[in-house]
């Protein structure tokens, strides 16, 4: 894709840095932007962009969560492009800098392990295509906590209601009782009525039995089975108001609003595996036969922490929806997300989690794997379509990135900062003395940045004012067509510097 005069400049850039107190700076770059809808991964929760505010955190390629300093809008009329992969798709403007890996059309890139050599890149929205692969950050935010503490302040005539331990400790019992909860578990917080209880299907005894194990050695209180055949289910009641209450703060009310707590989040990997236990066993299915695995909920909320979960286990699911429907017998279903496991590796790393001894026999294609720090997982499309209305972006401090549910973004466009330093030749003609650069962009943007400041230096003003695009990519043995505009930034950045050093003298 580029000459070898650009990867040398990529590699090893001149000129890099800033001056202090220079004579003129020229400051240029792209706006980029996301429809307002997008959903932002945020510490607790994801959250529309268009709903974030300066403070909140939100998570990076760095896989940490950094913060929001400035959330810029503006109207925008042009086209869009909706980016999709197996986590599911994110609309964005055309220059906006996605984490990805560029995937030549040759025959020998076919195979995952030479696609295992490429780079990771920021690469702008409108470079990419069907095929190339997008690099998603695994969160390592870290925090362990041992135990949590529950006040429990009654009404004052209440002598009925048993207090439950008011240090509950975090263990692998508690956690795969709350996977349990998630899963299969409601409660009532009525005065006349206050339960939570555990829908299990007959042939889950092992379950309910473990549950009424948990609460009876955690919190001292004796849950009741029921038995209803007629619906083929098994029911575990457990009656305590505090206990109620202690899980509707910990994870909501009703099916659809369900979610972890924050901290449950930021517990150690080998520590979730306990809770992802509870929640695969208690509503999730995995088929040896034919291998997969698939976990379904009605909690967009859930969905999306049960991906970083999964993630955080070397596991990479694909997201699906299941649209509002009424079945042939006149159950009304809400939406749903499905979240599927397919791939062999996967499937290992949740079989290992459940118990299970499984291991796939037959090799197939991979198009999802992991390393350290990231997934690696296809572009499966890429739409574009016009639009007119408002845009939204994150000015995000540290990382300057932030991820949505499928992709991880650049909080701006190529960015260059051209500073100046004039001086005078023999005749007494202006000149650039110094001139430095700071360029955050593709390897493009560096490139044609770094030629810049080699071929204006020492160069007299009207001159460097005649340096375009052409003379830039000449002399780095061309630029590819959609990447031209690299050079034209360059070119305005010195142009600007220029006008903002004259602009000084004139006052």
């Amino acid at each position: 894709m580029y000459s070898e005069k650009v990867m040398k400049e990529f590699r090893r850039p001149h000129n890099i840095g800033e001056i202090k107190n220079p004579d003129g700076l020229g400051k240029i770059g792209n706006p980029v932007c996301l429809v307002p809808e997008t959903k932002i991964h945020a510490n607790d929760e994801f959250t529309k962009i268009d709903e974030i505010t300066a403070g909140i955190k939100v998570l990076g390629h760095d896989g940490l969560y950094n913060e929001v300093v400035r959330i810029p809008k503006r109207s925008y009329s042009g086209k869009l492009l909706s980016i999709k992969n197996k986590l599911g798709k994110t609309i964005v403007t055309p220059e906006h800098e996605v984490l990805a890996v560029k995937v030549p059309k040759r025959w020998k890139y076919t195979f995952s392990r030479n696609k295992k050599t490429l780079p990771i890149e920021w690469h702008h929205a409108d470079e990419l295509s069907g095929g190339d692969l997008s690099v998603y950050p695994i969160m390592k935010e870290e925090k362990n906590v041992e135990s949590i503490e529950f006040k429990q302040v009654g009404k004052k005539w209440d002598f009925r209601s048993k207090k439950i331990p008011e240090k509950i400790g975090i263990n692998d019992d508690f956690l795969r009782l709350a996977g349990y909860y998630l899963a299969e578990g409601g409660l009532r917080d009525l005065v006349t009525k206050t339960l939570v209880s555990f829908s299990f299907n007959l042939n889950e005894e092992d379950l309910a039995n473990d549950v009424v194990y948990i609460v009876k050695n955690n919190f001292g209180i004796e849950a009741k089975k029921l038995y209803v055949p007629k619906r083929n289910t098994l029911i575990v009641n457990v009656n305590s108001v505090w206990f109620v209450r202690l899980f509707k703060s910990l994870f909501g009310k009703g099916a659809a609003e369900k979610k972890l707590p924050h901290w449950m989040m930021l517990l150690p990997a080998e520590k979730q595996k306990s809770l992802i236990y509870g929640l695969w066993k208690g509503d999730g299915y995995f088929n040896e036969k034919r291998p997969r695995a698939c976990y379904a909920t009605i909690s967009y909320q859930l969905t999306q922490q049960i991906v970083t979960l999964l993630l955080r286990q070397k596991i990479a699911p694909s997201i699906y929806i299941d649209k509002p429907k009424i079945s042939k017998d006149g159950v009304k279903h809400q939406k749903a997300w499905r979240i599927h496991i397919g791939e062999r590796k996967g499937l290992e790393n949740l079989a290992k989690i459940l118990g299970i001894d499984f291991k796939a026999e037959k090799p197939e294609l991979v198009h999802s794997w992991f390393d350290e720090n990231y997934l690696y997982t296809l572009i499966t499309d890429i739409e574009k379509f016009d639009y007119n209305g408002a845009v939204v972006n994150l000015e995000v401090a540290n990382s300057m990135s932030y991820t949505t549910e499928s992709l991880c973004v650049h909080n701006c466009g190529d960015l260059m900062w051209v500073y100046i330093k004039v001086g005078k030749n023999k005749k007494g003609q202006e000149t650039i003395k110094d001139i430095k650069v700071k360029t955050f962009g593709c390897v493009a943007a560096l490139a044609t940045s770094s030629k810049l400041t080699e071929m204006a230096k020492g160069m007299m003003l009207e001159d460097a004012l005649k340096i375009n695009k052409e003379k830039i990519a000449k002399e780095l043995d061309g630029l590819p067509p959609n990447k031209m505009h690299c050079s034209v930034l360059a070119m305005d950045g010195l142009k600007r510097a220029i006008e903002d050093y004259r602009n000084k003298r004139k006052v």
